[in-house]
């Protein structure tokens, strides 16, 4: 299936959350993400009202992470960061769950965080995607084995009001056995998974490992509407390339791993 350039650059939601970047360097995003005709940026908490004003009468939506990039905020300071970032012009809302709470079973917890989150999001007139962190749920917890686990969670953040299941920050980096830390991000298996353990009502967003054209199509073609990504220029770049010669939109490839 062929797609236009809106069709995938509406999927991205551009990321400015490395914790190095400047404010010169939060702005050029900003900048960015206007002239590609995204879907938002996804900024840190501080940054919202500004990014609101670099971004005015572009289209393009503002985002803002919660509880990031670890989700071990208490419930409540969730809630109130929420209602912040809401007040200073945050459409969108990516909320990290409590993965501790999940691991041990504690369903009644994770559901009341994520709850928390989405009613003050709601009440504002925002949308809230949840953020599982798959990289660390790969062996799953509670008696679950890894995807049943994943699922659990899925039908858990649709209860609670989630307008989207996330894959991952970006950030969460696990121990490999060589010592190293590294990261998969979102991955074809994950995705899948999530778009079936939701109903239509909730949406599916890809983040890490996401960084050309044909994985950007890859992840629509698995039922995913966003996509996290800092490979922003380079995607919609090689759009308009193969669109000049007349293969645009063109058989997706597979997603790649190493995050956004």
């Amino acid at each position: 299936m062929n797609y236009s350039y809106a069709d995938l650059a509406g999927m991205i939601d551009h990321s400015l959350l490395h914790p190095t970047m400047t404010d010169e360097e939060l702005e050029a995003g900003c900048r960015l993400a206007a002239k590609y005709q995204v879907a938002s940026v996804c900024i840190k908490p501080y940054a919202v009202k500004q990014a609101v004003e670099w971004l005015r009468g572009s289209g393009v939506r503002v985002g803002c992470v919660i509880g990031f990039p670890h989700g071990s905020s208490a419930t409540e300071s969730k809630r109130y960061e929420t209602g912040l970032a809401c007040r200073d012009g945050a459409e969108e809302i990516d909320m990290v769950i409590n993965i501790g709470k999940a691991l041990s079973g504690d369903w009644g917890f994770v559901e009341e965080d994520v709850k928390a989150v989405c009613d003050e999001a709601h009440r504002h007139g925002a949308k809230v995607k949840v953020i599982l962190e798959n990289d660390h749920l790969g062996q799953g917890g509670a008696g679950l084995d890894g995807d049943a686990f994943k699922r659990r969670l899925c039908e858990i953040c649709e209860r609670a009001g989630a307008d989207w299941v996330k894959t991952s920050t970006g950030y969460g980096f696990v121990k490999q056995a060589d010592g190293s830390y590294n990261y998969k991000g979102a991955t074809e298996h994950d995705l899948a998974l999530m778009r079936a353990a939701c109903s239509e009502r909730v949406q599916v967003k890809a983040a890490g490992g996401v960084r050309d054209l044909d994985g950007l199509i890859r992840v629509r073609e698995l039922g995913a509407t966003r996509c996290g990504a800092t490979a922003t220029a380079a995607m919609m770049d090689e759009f308009r390339r193969r669109e000049a010669e007349g293969l645009a939109g063109g058989s997706p490839g597979k997603i790649g791993s190493g995050g956004y």
